[in-house]
């Protein structure tokens, strides 16, 4: 039985080849298993452009690559297996700041960034929320 990163990470090839469904694509991160780095009693996050990404990782190969970058000497490097929905439904939703998630940011030509937008996060909270007549953010 294949795992749900790996189709997860196999979906997120196709989109950077130009090629799949991007709905397909936010469907298959949605019902796939994560691993998020913990840190400080929280999840491991990053901030740019604005945004603070939550990171994720499709499978333990790719969380490695992550924290040999990461984690101070060979530390272990704790984290948290979550759904990808619960990601975006439930946890960017409390950040109160906008907020997306990355996955597998460290692995060359194989990251996907989902980032806070209608059909993405919840729409409460999404930055373009009221752009397409959805109504204004509240």
């Amino acid at each position: 039985m294949e795992q749900t990163g790996t189709v997860l990470a196999e979906r997120i090839a196709e989109r950077r080849n130009g090629v799949g469904d991007p709905r397909a694509l936010v469907g298959e991160m949605r019902r796939s298993v994560l691993l998020v780095p913990m840190a400080g009693g929280g999840l491991w996050s990053a901030r740019s452009g604005g945004v603070r990404w939550i990171c994720g990782f499709t499978d333990e190969a790719a969380l490695a690559r992550f924290a040999l970058r990461q984690a101070p000497g060979d530390q272990p490097m704790d984290y948290a297996a979550l759904l990808g929905a619960r990601i975006v439904d439930e946890i960017v939703p409390a950040l109160d700041e906008p907020a997306g998630l990355a996955v597998d940011i460290a692995t060359e030509d194989g990251s996907m960034f989902f980032p806070p937008v209608v059909g993405i996060v919840a729409d409460a909270v999404a930055v373009d929320a009221g752009a397409a007549g959805e109504g204004p953010r509240p």
